[in-house]
């Protein structure tokens, strides 16, 4: 199937303009076939940009690529110049806030108080405007009145929310988000729309199937199939194109 738009190509411009830069990146898991083919786009500053595919179409492996989880055994990933590679790992991942579908993974302090300080105090900040950016953070999302509650008496959906508030903390420059509404009723999917819009980041990439949402928080599209992107375009017209949404496993309607 043929790209809607063709923006997935490196620049040329100038060195390194783009904030993500990934360049014919293959990934296999062990003895299988490659589950990341040749896969190349750049993300720029000011991009909002959703990552579409179906289920099994390598969105979390390519999310965990980004950010050294996994290592590709061909191709490149630069972020803002830098290579992803072992020893640039602690940087890159100073720039990066990335959230897993499960939350669990995120939250592991006796209270999310704690998880959301954890980060800054790791990295040097005093207790106090630790304490005090955690608790503007938890406002924001409307948890404050559980700062001092386990993230195990919170609903799945406030988890989740729990955990984005512990990434904010560390204010990265690069927002990558794996599935962030699951869990999450009508409102709440709201409220974190108009969170997103407010945060003063350079990317933001979101795989999630929750198509109506995604509308609303990116402008482009980068759709997954076979292992390959097989589109990259606006994310309007697309959803508005029922057929290739069906043909790639993505009904828009369902």
């Amino acid at each position: 199937m043929k790209s809607l738009t063709s923006n997935s190509q490196p620049s040329t411009n100038k060195p390194h303009a783009a904030v993500v830069e990934v360049e014919n990146l293959v990934y296999a898991y062990s003895r299988q076939e490659a589950v990341l083919q040749g896969i190349s786009f750049n993300l720029n500053r000011g991009d909002r940009v959703a990552l579409m595919g179906a289920t099994g179409s390598g969105k979390s492996t390519l999310l965990e690529n980004l950010i050294g989880l996994k290592e590709p055994q061909s191709g490149k990933i630069r972020i803002n110049g830098i290579p992803v590679q072992p020893k640039t790992l602690p940087e890159i991942r100073r720039q990066i806030g990335f959230s897993f579908q499960d939350a669990n993974d995120q939250l592991f302090m006796p209270t999310i108080l704690e998880d959301v300080t954890f980060g800054p105090r790791n990295y040097g900040m005093s207790a106090a405007e630790a304490g005090d950016r955690a608790r503007k953070l938890l406002a924001d999302f409307g948890l404050e009145a559980y700062a001092n509650r386990s993230a195990h008496e919170l609903s799945g959906g406030q988890r989740r929310l729990a955990a984005l508030a512990a990434i904010l903390a560390l204010e990265p420059t690069i927002l990558i988000l794996d599935e962030p509404t699951n869990g999450l009723d009508p409102a709440w999917r709201r409220h974190l729309a108009q969170v997103l819009f407010k945060l003063p980041v350079e990317v933001i990439l979101i795989a999630s199937h929750d198509l109506h949402w995604l509308g609303r928080v990116t402008q482009r599209a980068l759709v997954l199939s076979g292992g390959r992107i097989q589109i990259d375009s606006d994310i309007q017209p697309l959803l508005q194109n029922g057929t290739t949404l069906d043909q790639l496993g993505l009904p828009v309607d369902w």
